[in-house]
């Protein structure tokens, strides 16, 4: 199917299979779904392996890419080549999903936000990607080896401090990289959110940490400062079997007019916050990559009033390559939107159509 460098709109009834076309562009970008963990989930019941393949237009040239999912793993390939790594291959193709449970970046667990962080600045970092990768990587093995010592199966704590220095290494990474990129999404949220809610409130971001501000200066001065919060915390850590300090426990603090919105904030509010860091990323990620995303709008029209829906529609008017799925194209979508794709999609078979 080609689709239109615009608006491309998905009608439907609901489990038609509308989030499944959003949902295999997403894994076509970031090589996972947004709605499972469990890659196996994506196989049809009845077969043996899921392929999702696209063509990328960028300016004059074409690229081919392709995944493949079988029950023996993952590959991907670019231009017909496969990758030795997943983290090569991302970054083709650079996509922002905004669906209604995107709600919960606001007002949900601190891992919802977490996760936000990673998969957004991930695409536009290949350095961050690396590092977060064997930041687990080691998290997992370190877990593993304070669950020994927590049974007395290991007497020996040198290797601990190996563990330790090499997850405070990836750690620090992390961390001063998450508050960069922060800074530069509060820069582009708090312009679209000043707009929405007319110059009434100001947005501001907090990473939440125990460093202090004076111990995320540098990557140096992170990286003490977590070796540091290892050693006070490692007769706990060993009581309890697992790591209680680094990136993989932090979170994002989202204020309005100096209140964290998802505590204080009314659901108009939270709502505004969400939309707002949503739109933001779209020109964070021109900034960092050098061009637009490609944004996926899965059943949100739905949940944004008139307003909320103005200023959406405003903003990615001629800008970025839209794919949006909603029940029926009415109200404020259908003044606003100039010249979209329609396309049908009825038991999984997706049809072009003339917009009537």
């Amino acid at each position: 199917m080609q689709f239109g460098p615009g608006i491309n709109v998905l009608l439907g009834e609901n489990a038609q299979g509308k989030t499944n076309l959003l949902e295999s562009i997403y894994f076509l970008a970031l090589t996972r779904s947004h709605r499972t963990s469990n890659d196996h989930d994506l196989i049809n019941w009845k077969a043996k392996e899921a392929l999702v393949k696209g063509e990328v237009q960028k300016d004059l040239s074409a690229t081919p890419l392709e995944i493949s999912l079988t029950s023996k793993g993952k590959k991907a390939k670019v231009n017909h080549i496969e990758q030795s790594k997943l983290s090569s291959y991302i970054g083709q193709l650079n996509v922002i999903l905004f669906a209604p449970e995107d709600l919960s970046i606001v007002k949900g667990a601190p891992a919802v936000r977490r996760r936000f962080i990673d998969m957004e600045f991930g695409q536009m970092s290949p350095k961050y990607l690396y590092n977060l990768a064997q930041y687990r990587a080691v998290l997992k093995q370190r877990n593993l080896y304070l669950k020994q010592l927590q049974m007395k199966q290991k007497a020996d704590e040198v290797f601990l401090d190996v563990l330790s220095d090499q997850l405070a290494a990836h750690g620090a990474e992390i961390i001063f990289q998450r508050i960069a990129f922060l800074e530069k999404l509060e820069k582009w949220s708090q312009g679209v959110h000043h707009e929405i809610a007319q110059g009434k409130e100001e947005l501001t971001f907090q990473y939440v940490s125990p460093l202090t501000s004076k111990q995320v200066d540098s990557v140096e001065t992170i990286y003490a400062a977590l070796q540091e919060l290892f050693q006070k915390q490692r007769s706990k850590e060993i009581q309890q079997g697992r790591t209680l300090v680094g990136p993989h426990l932090d979170d994002v603090q989202f204020r309005v007019n100096g209140k964290n919105v998802s505590t204080f904030g009314s659901q108009g509010q939270q709502r505004t916050t969400a939309l707002s860091v949503k739109l933001a990323e779209i020109d964070l990620m021109k900034e960092e990559t050098g061009e637009y995303p490609i944004l996926l709008l899965d059943d949100v029209l739905s949940e944004l009033d008139d307003s909320r829906q103005t200023h959406l529609l405003t903003a990615i008017q001629n800008k970025v390559q839209t794919f949006i799925t909603t029940t029926s194209l009415s109200g404020v979508a259908q003044q606003l939107i100039n010249e979209p794709n329609v396309f049908n999609i009825q038991h999984g078979i997706l049809e072009s159509t003339e917009e009537e």
